[in-house]
């Protein structure tokens, strides 16, 4: 199976595991449950979902990782309905469709997103029960992953900034905390359920990895904002630019945006090279998120 037959083939079985997992439209509060699967199973490029499945490859673990690998991609989609909002970027798509709070309401896209937090949770101590170390590990990662300090802190530092004189020193922090915190995690999740997930050493290099990683992935989706159509994207394009966001690209232009984004991904797979085992898979995937075209 080549790189692009595996890619497609993890996300035909993330797009049928979250399916399966998520509760049935039909279950009171009908409205809910619609509006989580709107979001959830919208489409996707489930980056976050296969960074797991390929960190885990590197050494493969006997666990199942698909069960963490439907929490991170919980986790993402929460907070993709959440900045979405009115009160947030107001965006009117995502994912090659209407938003949760436009196909919706607003309460209930709150309240989907707000659904979404403690159904991770549950998928991880629910299927890891029998290894309480893993599964309290697992916990520990996304759960601070996701916190103040980092996804919803750089979320309220992107809102802060809004309107403001570019500064690179916040936008690293935003970058480093709304987007590679939850790649680097991924990665990090991923690896701990391997046969070498205890490494300490290794543990901490695969996180550096994923943050580099991440911060390459802000850097293209900065160009992208601005090259590409709505259509393209499947999302509000000139978002950022509109809404007067600091980004790469206001800040330094585009060429040095495309220069960071290079220089982040080779960054990334020169630090995998220390950890060993099977990467390939893992460096091939971060030169395709280099060059996506949304």
């Amino acid at each position: 199976m080549n790189f692009l037959e595996k890619l497609k083939n993890w996300q035909g079985l993330i797009n049928q595991r979250l399916d399966q997992s998520l509760p049935a439209g039909h279950i009171q509060p009908e409205q809910l449950h619609l509006a989580i699967r709107h979001s959830v199973n919208g489409g996707g490029k489930r980056l976050r979902p296969i960074l797991m499945l390929a960190a885990h490859e590197i050494f493969p673990g006997i666990l199942d990782p698909f069960p963490a690998a439907l929490a991170i991609e919980c986790i993402h989609t929460y907070s993709l309905i959440h900045d979405d909002l009115p009160a947030m970027d107001d965006s009117d798509m995502r994912r090659g469709q209407a938003s949760c709070h436009k196909a919706f309401d607003e309460a209930t896209a709150i309240l989907a997103g707000d659904a979404l937090q403690p159904f991770a949770f549950e998928l991880l101590s629910t299927s890891y029960s029998c290894h309480p170390e893993l599964a309290i590990d697992l916990i520990q990662m996304l759960a601070r992953a996701s916190g103040s300090q980092k996804l919803v802190g750089g979320q309220m530092q992107d809102l802060l900034s809004e309107g403001t004189m570019p500064d690179e020193s916040t936008l690293s922090y935003i970058h480093s905390n709304k987007t590679a915190v939850m790649i680097e995690t991924a990665l990090k999740m991923g690896f701990r359920m391997g046969s070498q997930g205890v490494n300490r050493e290794k543990l901490s290099i695969i996180g550096e990895a994923g943050h580099f990683l991440g911060l390459a992935f802000q850097a293209v989706d900065d160009l992208l904002d601005v090259t590409k159509t709505s259509l393209e994207l499947g999302k509000d394009a000139h978002q950022d630019d509109e809404s007067g966001k600091v980004t790469w690209v206001s800040l330094k232009g585009l060429d040095e945006a495309h220069r960071l984004a290079e220089e982040h991904s080779n960054n990334a797979i020169q630090t995998l090279d220390s950890v060993g085992g099977d990467t390939n898979f893992l460096c091939e995937l971060i030169y395709f998120m280099l060059k996506r075209k949304f």
